[in-house]
Formats: C-alpha cells, sequence, structure tokens
C-alpha cells in the first residue's frame, strides 16, 4: 500500500514507464484499508467489530465487551448538504481529543450504559447493549455528504440518540471554540463506525504484515499471524520473509520524493529477483500488477491513469 500517485504526482519519466508496462487499473471509489488488503490476499474480512480489532492492534489485548470507533469529524454545513471532514487525515493532537473525550465521559457516561476512551488520536464509545453504526471509517467519507454512509436497520434510533448528545455537548466547547480562532475546523461530531465484539482469536496462514494501521495489526493478532511495524523500507520486509509479505506505508507520508524512492526501491527488488511480483495498491484507487517480463511492453511509455 502506496501513497496517492495519480493526478501527475510521479514526475519521473522511467518509474512511469515502469508502471505504464504493468497491469494497472483503477477504482475510483474509497475503500477500507483492510477490505483492500484482505480482497488480494483471498483472507475473510469480518462484518463486524472492526474496532474491537483497531484495539486489539493498539493494545495487544483482545476487548472482550462492544466497541465502536468514535473518530473525530467536521461536518461542514454547505447549500443544501452536510460535507463531512475526517480530521485524523489533517492530523489533529492528542492535547485537543483529551479534553474533548474527557468532556464526553464526564457529560454523557454518568448512567454507565455505555462510556468514551481515547487511544493515542482514536477515539472510542463502549456500550452495554450494541448499536448500530457505519460500517467504513470516516477516511472514505472524507469530503462526501455522509448521509448514504450512515447505518440502516434496527437499533438507528440509539445511533441518532447517541450522535445528538455528542453533538450537542461538543458545540462551543473551550477546545472548538480556540481551533476555531486558530482558523482550523472544530470537532464538532464523532463517527460511529465498525461497532461489534472482537472475533475470536485463531490460527489462520498470512503473510508477514509491516504496518502502523492498528486496525491491520489487530487483523493480524487475531489470526495470530506476523506482523510488525513498517520498518522504513521494503528491503527490510523482504530480509524478514522470504515468501511474500504485505507492507503499508505510513498514511500521512505523501511527499512526492518518498513515493519515488518507495517505488525505485520496489523496482529494485524486482529486478533482483528479490521477489517475484508485485502488487501495488495505491491510496487513490489505482492498482498496478507487476512482473519482471512486463518490461517486453517497451513501446509503453506512459498511461493516462497516472495524469
Amino acid at each position: 500500500m502506496l501513497p496517492p500517485v495519480r493526478g501527475g504526482r510521479l514526475g519521473d519519466k522511467s518509474l512511469r514507464a515502469w508502471l505504464a508496462q504493468s497491469d494497472l487499473s483503477v477504482d475510483n471509489e474509497p475503500r477500507e484499508l483492510l477490505a483492500s488488503i484482505v480482497d488480494e490476499l483471498g483472507l475473510p474480512c469480518p462484518d463486524e467489530g472492526l474496532a474491537a480489532l483497531r484495539m486489539w492492534g493498539q493494545t495487544g489485548d483482545r476487548p472482550t465487551v462492544w466497541i465502536a470507533a468514535a473518530d473525530p469529524v467536521y461536518l461542514e454545513p454547505r447549500l443544501d448538504h452536510l460535507c463531512l471532514h475526517a480530521l485524523q487525515r489533517a492530523g489533529i493532537p492528542a492535547s485537543d481529543l483529551r479534553p474533548l473525550f474527557d468532556h464526553l465521559q464526564s457529560t454523557l457516561a454518568s448512567d454507565k450504559c455505555f462510556g468514551f476512551a481515547r487511544l493515542g488520536q482514536y477515539g472510542y464509545l463502549r456500550a452495554e447493549a450494541g448499536i448500530s453504526t457505519a460500517s467504513v471509517p470516516a477516511y472514505v467519507v472524507d469530503q462526501r455528504e455522509p448521509g448514504e454512509f450512515l447505518p440502516s436497520g434496527e437499533h438507528t434510533v440509539s445511533h441518532r440518540n447517541i450522535l445528538s448528545e455528542i453533538e450537542m455537548a461538543l458545540h462551543e466547547h473551550e477546545v472548538n471554540e480556540r481551533r476555531l480562532a486558530e482558523g482550523k475546523p472544530p470537532v464538532n461530531s464523532l463517527w460511529l463506525w465498525g461497532g461489534g465484539l472482537a472475533p475470536e482469536k485463531v490460527t489462520r496462514p498470512q503473510p508477514p504484515a509491516f504496518t502502523d494501521d492498528p486496525l491491520l495489526l489487530g487483523y493480524w493478532e487475531s489470526a495470530t499471524a506476523v506482523a510488525d511495524l513498517w520498518p522504513g523500507n521494503f528491503e527490510a520486509c523482504a530480509e524478514a520473509s522470504l515468501h511474500g509479505f504485505v507492507a503499508v506505508t505510513p498514511e500521512l507520508d505523501n511527499h512526492p520524493d518518498h513515493l519515488h524512492d518507495y517505488l525505485d526501491e520496489l523496482r529494485g527488488l524486482l529486478r533482483s529477483r528479490r521477489v517475484s511480483r508485485l502488487i501495488l495498491l495505491f491510496r487513490d484507487g489505482l492498482r498496478a500488477e507487476v512482473r519482471r517480463s512486463h518490461t517486453i511492453k517497451f513501446w509503453r511509455r506512459d498511461s493516462e491513469l497516472l495524469d
């Protein structure tokens, strides 16, 4: 999993030609990261409990209660609709999230039917009785109208009620007033998604994963599979696993020079026969399957999918 590449981000003609010679396809619909990766590997994707898996990946311990992710968002009112902004993508400091979640816990969780917690840059909602939540994280809905992604079916009334209370509690909080004064978007809502119980731990063969993403780490932990943090380069991943690996570069690592270096390193691994093929998933929906034999397509020097 690599940074975005489309929109002319890759200027190196040699690397553009290398990608153009591969099997390229594009999906313009944003997808959740775990779903994209397990689809490639032919592994099962959980129907629920993604938030519990993410907490598992953060703490190393399997949660035993019902958990939903509660991620900070800014709902921007526009002329005839709302536009959701996933604030984690812009980077929101723990110093802003901590007082907001402490406030929610102290004002809304007095009856102990549900509670709020923050772990790093991630928020969580615990509930004694499960409620309906969205199935995708906020970054999938980023810059879009959130209505079509909201949950439907049973327990949606509970979802609406809790969300209404959350938004009322966050309104005019001093953290949001300060953020507005600094020209930053306020945290005026939480995106509740991935609710459920963590799956039971199983043993399932999976290639080693190298990632900082806690949901992926939790998924690999739940399968008793090998996972480690992203080491900073693909050479280390290839050294640690002779039979293939999953590597996910950090989400906020979008510098064009880093994209160039990543692709140049991967091309070197393929040319030196350290790997037999590459499946490259870029965060803007481009997919490239690259084999050494693709170099015979020397007439392909570029692709409009990269523009």
